[in-house]
């Protein structure tokens, strides 16, 4: 008669996300690459730092906890104007990181950002 163990399944859709821990804000000041890298209408995904930046409008740059707030997936990527969680489907507004979709029951923290000489820098 063998031993059943109790498997314990991260948040995870199957695609190789998983959930990770709230983590620590970058401190401020840290560069998080050049906004050439943002475009216009979407954003760019900072995985290391667990933040997402999104450019909604030419020169308007927003940052964001890329931790989702359903089970603490990172975010995956930015289409369609919304900040997409492909754990569970969780969407978010790359305006005010709102929630526009899916089991996320609030809204993604949003974090300051600044952009000079072309690089962005947390503020």
């Amino acid at each position: 008669m063998g031993v059943g163990l109790p498997l314990l399944a991260a948040c995870g859709g199957g695609d190789g996300s998983t959930a990770i821990d709230g983590g620590s804000t970058p401190s401020a000041g840290e560069t998080l690459g050049p906004a050439s890298d943002v475009p216009v209408g979407g954003g760019t995904v900072y995985a290391d730092q667990k933040l997402v930046v999104t450019q909604p409008t030419n020169g308007e740059f927003k940052a964001f906890s890329a931790v989702c707030t359903h089970q603490g997936c990172l975010v995956a990527n930015v289409d369609g104007g919304t900040i997409n969680c492909t754990c569970h489907g969780s969407a978010f507004s790359i305006e005010d990181g709102s929630v526009q979709g899916g089991p996320a029951p609030t809204a993604l923290a949003e974090v300051a950002v600044t952009v000079k000489d072309g690089e962005i820098t947390t503020a």
